[in-house]
């Protein structure tokens, strides 16, 4: 390996992550999209024997997904999720802790801080469709339909 050049376990891996709760609160399923630095792909979909709501259902699919990556040896993650509230929670100021899910919480931050490097950041929901398709699929759900674009006023 050449000066400059970053070791192959440093770099990150990237995980798109996204939960359902039908109804909300309700059946949780949880998807993952996980790639690999050197551009592996592997999804995970799967239903929870428990029943919460779609907040729960989002960081139960991080902590699904970091798990993974811990397994497989990674060092530096890059996560993106739909959800504001997980994102808000994690990040380094956290928000204001919603006491039902701070177990949860906590769990995902120790998991997050097993990371040489890692971010978690918010991303809108258009672009994490086949994460969003996969947490419904875990409950036999399809996909939701494309957004339409709204229409413009004159």
């Amino acid at each position: 390996m050449s000066a400059g050049e970053a070791r192959p376990d440093s770099l990150p891996w990237t995980v798109y992550c996204d939960g359902s709760a039908m109804p909300n609160p309700g059946r949780m399923g949880i998807g993952a999209v996980i790639t690999a630095p050197d551009g592996k792909r592997h999804t995970l979909s799967q239903a929870t024997h428990a029943t919460g709501c779609n907040n729960e259902a989002e960081l139960r699919a991080l902590t699904l997904a970091l798990q993974d990556l811990r397994e497989r040896g990674a060092t530096a993650v890059r996560a993106y999720s739909d959800n504001s509230i997980l994102v808000e929670q994690l990040g380094p100021a956290g928000a204001k802790p919603i006491e039902r899910l701070a177990g949860l919480f906590d769990d995902a931050r120790a998991l997050l801080g097993s990371f040489d490097d890692v971010r978690v950041q918010w991303i809108p929901r258009h672009r994490n469709g086949e994460a969003d398709a996969l947490a419904r699929a875990a409950l036999g759900f399809a996909p939701k339909p494309p957004a339409r674009p709204a229409k413009k006023r004159r």
